[in-house]
């Protein structure tokens, strides 16, 4: 397992509802959410939209990487196709995202969203415009 880069998420809305970067570095990001009451349904289960937000995330910071001590490089979600798969409640959302290939414009990368890391919740696959630095 590679270092994680120090630099923090700088995302409040990822913030707010209690997103932690846990692994990233070159065509990987990996993000741990605790389920909480306050992204549940009315069902009891967890949000389609956080989901749908942590898959979107995990699949643009893989294709985003700077090595630490770079300026940042940024780029925004063009397409994102969602699966959900399974559901959740409680316990812990880890999601993970694959760069899949880059141009010089955009990048394309998929993901996955694990209940405690045993029960596939929901798949992604995305493509992303690269703007600013790294085109």
């Amino acid at each position: 397992m590679r270092t994680p880069n120090p630099i923090t998420l700088d995302n409040p809305f990822l913030e707010h509802i209690g997103v932690r970067l846990a692994e990233w570095h070159e065509g990987y990001s990996e993000f741990h959410l605790p389920v909480r009451a306050e992204l549940l349904n009315r069902q009891g289960v967890l949000q389609g939209g956080v989901l749908s937000t942590l898959l979107d995330v995990a699949c643009g910071y893989a294709g985003l990487y700077s090595p630490p001590m770079h300026e940042p490089t940024h780029g925004h979600t063009v397409s994102l196709t969602v699966n959900f798969i399974n559901k959740a409640s409680s316990g812990l959302v880890v999601t993970k995202g694959f760069l899949v290939q880059r141009t010089r414009t955009l990048f394309f990368a998929r993901a996955e969203a694990w209940h405690e890391g045993t029960l596939l919740l929901a798949s992604a696959q995305g493509s992303f415009k690269l703007t600013g630095r790294s085109r």
